[in-house]
C-alpha cells in the first residue's frame, strides 16, 4: 500500500508526465510489471534477441513478431523497421535495440524502445493485429519552433500531407508506408511526411490507427514546424527538411493544400540507411521529456490510442518544461500531478482478468471488481463499460472529484489506467462499502 500515492489530476487538455527514460534517444517506454534478475521471463527474452531482428530484416515488409516461453514467463515481441529501410540496416537497428532495451528498462516485463528508423517491443502479454484494443503504446514529440508566415495555411498544407500520405501507404504499400512532400513558401520551401503501421493491420485499421492519432494530436502540434508519433502500431512524422531516404511517393503541388490527392506516386523503393547517418542522430534534435497521460481530449476515441504511461520518477515542472535541442513535449499546461499509475497487466492479475466471481456489483457506468495488489492491498477495480455514457468529459470530472475530496465516507481513488481501451479507475476496497460511494 505505501508504493500507491493518492491519485492527484490537475484538469488540461494534455498532461504529458515527467520521465528521465523517456528524455533522450532512443526513446523508451516502461512497464511497471517486472521479472527477476536470471528469471526464466529474461532467458526468452534473449531468445528472441537471438532470432527476430535476424527474421524482421529479412522479411519483405522488413517486420516480425515472436511468442516464446509458457505462461506466465511467456514473451510476446515485435520489431519494426521504418519502410525506407534496407535489410542491412534494418538488422543493426534491431540488434542494438535488444541491447539497449534490458538496460533502458531494467526488469520491465512490458517495454519499447523507438530509434529513428526500427521500433521494438516485448511484453508478456501478446498483442493481435485484429484485436479492437489492440494496444499502441505512444510517444509525441514536438518541434518548439513555430511556423511565422501563414501558419493556418500551413496547418492546412501538413494536413493535406499527412492525409495524402496516410492513404498512398494503405493502399499501395505492402509495408504500410509512404513518404510524401508539398510545397509550401520561400521561408518553408517543402515540407516533408511519413506515416507506417505493421505490416499486420490491415488497411482499414491501419488508416484508423493514424487518422486517430492525428486527430488527437493535432490540437497540440498546431504551428510547430516539426512533429511525430511514435507508436508501436502506427506512426507519422513531419518536417519542413528532408529526414528519410528513397524516392517521395507522394507530392502535392502548389501551397493551397485543397486536394489531398497525390500529383504523382512513384512506386515504392526502399533506399539505404547508413548507421553513420543514423548514429549522427538527425531524430536526436527530438526529445521528450514525459510520458503520456491523456486526462482530457475532444473525443472519446483520443483515449482508445492515446495511452496512460506508468512512471517511475517524477521531476519538477520547471524541468519537464524544459526544450530538448529544441522539441519537447509540452508539459507547460501541468498544474500539479501526484499521481500512481497503474498498468493493465496488474489489474487484470489482481482481479483474476476481472473474473465474475471477483465481481461485487454492476452500475449504469459498468462493473465494480474486488482485487488484491502485489503488495498484499485489496482494491475495487471500476471498470468502465466501453458502451457507457461516461466519457471523457465524466471521467474527468470523477477523477478530479475524487483527488481532491478527503472524507471519511469516501473511499480513496488509489489509481487509474486507460489502456487497451480500458477505462479503469482504482478504489482502496472497504468492505460493506456502497458502490455508490466509487
Amino acid at each position: 500500500m505505501a508504493h500507491h500515492r493518492v491519485l492527484s489530476v490537475a484538469i488540461v487538455a494534455v498532461a504529458l508526465l515527467a520521465s528521465p527514460a523517456a528524455a533522450v534517444y532512443p526513446w523508451t517506454i516502461c512497464g511497471r510489471s517486472t521479472y527477476t534478475a536470471k528469471s526464466q521471463y529474461l532467458a526468452n527474452i534473449n531468445r528472441i534477441g537471438a532470432t527476430l531482428p535476424r527474421n524482421a530484416s529479412r522479411s519483405p515488409d522488413v517486420f516480425a513478431t515472436a511468442l516464446v516461453g509458457a505462461v506466465p514467463q511467456q514473451v510476446w515481441a515485435l520489431a519494426l523497421c521504418r519502410g525506407d529501410a534496407n535489410a542491412s540496416y534494418c538488422l543493426t537497428c534491431l540488434d542494438q535495440a535488444f541491447q539497449d532495451l534490458p538496460n533502458a528498462c531494467p526488469y520491465s516485463r512490458d517495454s519499447t524502445i523507438y530509434y529513428d528508423s526500427c521500433v521494438l517491443h516485448y511484453s508478456n502479454i501478446r498483442s493481435r493485429p485484429d484485436d479492437d484494443t489492440t494496444y499502441n503504446p505512444t510517444i509525441p514529440l514536438r518541434n518548439n519552433v513555430n511556423a511565422t508566415a501563414e501558419p493556418a495555411r500551413f496547418q492546412r498544407v501538413v494536413a493535406a500531407l499527412l492525409n495524402a500520405t496516410v492513404s498512398y501507404a494503405v493502399t499501395n504499400s505492402t509495408r504500410l508506408y509512404a513518404s510524401g512532400e508539398a510545397d509550401f513558401d520561400q521561408e518553408l520551401p517543402k515540407v516533408y511526411a511519413w506515416a507506417q503501421c505493421t505490416p499486420d493491420l490491415t488497411p482499414a485499421r491501419c488508416r484508423d490507427c493514424l487518422t486517430v492519432n492525428i486527430k488527437t494530436w493535432e490540437p497540440v502540434f498546431t504551428d510547430a514546424i516539426g512533429a511525430r508519433i511514435l507508436g508501436m502500431r502506427c506512426s507519422y512524422r513531419y518536417e519542413t527538411t528532408p529526414f528519410f531516404n528513397g524516392p517521395v511517393m507522394v507530392r502535392l503541388a502548389g501551397t493551397s493544400a485543397s486536394s489531398g490527392a497525390p500529383a504523382s506516386a512513384p512506386a515504392v523503393v526502399p533506399n539505404v540507411l547508413t548507421p553513420q547517418a543514423a548514429a549522427a542522430g538527425e531524430g536526436r534534435k527530438y526529445s521528450v521529456p514525459g510520458m503520456v497521460l491523456i486526462v482530457l481530449l475532444p473525443s472519446a476515441a483520443a483515449i482508445n490510442l492515446v495511452l496512460c504511461f506508468l512512471l517511475w520518477r517524477r521531476r519538477p515542472l520547471a524541468e519537464a518544461n524544459q526544450s530538448y535541442g529544441g522539441y519537447s513535449a509540452e508539459a507547460k499546461d501541468i498544474e500539479s500531478v501526484d499521481s500512481m499509475l497503474i498498468d493493465i497487466s496488474t489489474l487484470r492479475a489482481a482481479t483474476g482478468d476481472f473474473a465474475e466471481a471477483n465481481k461485487l456489483g454492476e452500475g449504469g457506468f459498468g462493473a465494480v471488481y474486488k482485487g488484491t495488489l502485489p503488495d498484499g492491498e485489496e482494491i475495487a477495480v471500476k471498470r468502465l463499460s466501453k458502451s457507457s455514457t461516461q466519457g471523457v468529459e465524466e471521467l474527468k470530472n470523477e477523477l478530479a472529484l475524487v483527488a481532491k475530496l478527503k472524507h471519511k465516507n469516501l473511499v480513496r481513488l488509489v489509481g487509474v489506467c486507460l489502456e487497451q481501451q480500458e477505462r479503469l479507475l482504482v478504489y482502496e476496497f472497504v468492505p460493506n462499502r456502497s458502490l455508490d460511494k466509487m
